[in-house]
């Protein structure tokens, strides 16, 4: 929480950067309501104003929760994961028209800029209005929807209705035969996932190891396969492992909490795979404490993002290998063993956010020919009006939620083979 407010009072000091914007920002709620607040309205010409019928928590909003992600405010509406129906458009959208069922890229994309061209759409350099953003990393990244000020300051969807700037380049229209509960993951987890691998480079014949089996680290583990990946080694602490295990034929997995007294991560992933991994992935996050260190830095605003996952992966990365991080990290971090970096000759890959606008025609194909069903991942289903209870579940990680479809009034029935309705 401490870290998030002085975030906000650096803004207010080092002021706000809003001109040559694609777009406006920092509209997080319409009239700074609560619960109830009024419906969106077209703001800009190529604005989309869509009605959701489907929506998700991530393991990302819990990170909002915690208070981890700079400038978040109260009011601000949530959720940068939807699908659903164009109600209204602006007069310069071009490609999508009232009545079509579509999918956001969580990421907004200007469509314009020397990044967006090259489908790169986090780095867009034209929908994030954050200052402080560029004085932390030296550069900003792109808009994302329903995650704080710090990247744009756009309302999410978690709610009945959203409005979508710069719509043709920033939603994706779904046929018939991709049913809500397997589209909406275009939005994220899919293309996150699948970004992971592909950009830390995994291929045919390698080892990889995969720390966190949440829904990013889940899939990331179907993907590698996909990729020919030969053994995939799936970390994590809880029931997870064994869900993980159920799902994607050929998995291994390491409960760390199970591990004997005189044992480690690193040296059970080299007793598996001598001389370490070809690939590891971190798709953690820099919250989550292990050791007391860490806990105690954490715990005192001594550092902003732990280091021990990071340097987990390097300890089981073969010489000369490669450690892709897409788990979320927001600054600095203590005790990094950059000297395991250096001297084992590992390449170090910063994924970034993924560039969904880069994936998500390939992907929205594969699930149309069965090659990925997102309904490995899928365990359960609620109504929008319970989702706070339900970010509860998601930090737990209770009831076996890997991850769950939200519904609105407005939500098409169930479609078969997905969880039925749970009420919080």
């Amino acid at each position: 929480m401490a870290q998030n407010y002085a975030g906000k009072q650096a803004e207010r000091v080092i002021g706000h950067d809003d001109r040559d914007r694609a777009a406006h920002t920092d509209i997080s709620n319409p009239d700074r309501g609560g619960v109830e607040t009024s419906k969106p309205k077209i703001i800009d010409d190529h604005d989309a104003i869509v009605k959701i019928t489907g929506t998700t928590i991530c393991g990302s909003d819990v990170h909002l929760m915690h208070g981890v992600i700079v400038q978040t405010e109260k009011g601000d509406i949530l959720g940068h994961e939807f699908c659903g129906v164009v109600e209204k458009v602006g007069p310069a959208v071009k490609d999508l028209k009232p009545g079509q069922r579509v999918v956001n890229s969580f990421c907004i994309s200007c469509g314009e800029c020397e990044y967006c061209k090259k489908k790169l759409t986090t780095a867009c350099e034209k929908t994030n209005a954050s200052k402080l953003h560029s004085k932390l990393y030296g550069s900003r990244m792109g808009g994302i929807f329903g995650y704080s000020h710090f990247v744009g300051g756009y309302a999410g969807g978690q709610a009945e209705y959203v409005r979508v700037p710069l719509a043709d380049d920033n939603l994706l229209t779904l046929p018939d035969s991709i049913p809500d509960e397997k589209g909406l993951y275009i939005s994220d987890v899919l293309p996150t996932s699948y970004h992971s691998v592909t950009y830390t480079g995994v291929k045919e014949g390698d080892n990889v190891a995969i720390w966190g089996l949440g829904p990013i680290g889940f899939m990331a583990c179907f993907w590698a396969f996909h990729k020919g990946a030969k053994r995939v080694i799936g970390i994590d602490n809880n029931w997870r492992t064994e869900y993980a295990k159920s799902k994607i034929p050929g998995l291994e997995t390491i409960n760390y909490t199970k591990l004997k007294s005189d044992e480690s991560v690193p040296t059970k992933v080299h007793e598996m795979v001598p001389g370490g991994v070809d690939v590891s992935i971190d798709a953690t996050g820099g919250e989550y404490g292990k050791g007391w260190t860490h806990k105690l830095e954490l715990g005192i605003g001594a550092e902003q993002d732990t280091s021990e996952m990071i340097n987990e992966c390097l300890y089981s990365t073969k010489k000369f290998g490669r450690a892709g991080i897409i788990g979320d990290y927001v600054g600095f971090t203590n005790h990094f063993n950059v000297g395991a970096l250096m001297e084992l000759g590992i390449t170090l890959v910063g994924c970034g956010q993924a560039p969904v606008q880069k994936y998500w025609e390939e992907l929205r194909e594969m699930i149309e020919n069965g090659t990925v069903d997102p309904r490995i991942m899928l365990t359960h289903r609620f109504k929008i009006d319970d989702i706070a209870k339900g970010y509860y579940m998601q930090e737990k990680r209770q009831d076996g939620l890997v991850k769950c479809f939200v519904e609105t009034r407005f939500s098409a029935p169930r479609a078969a083979g997905t969880p039925e309705l749970t009420t919080l």
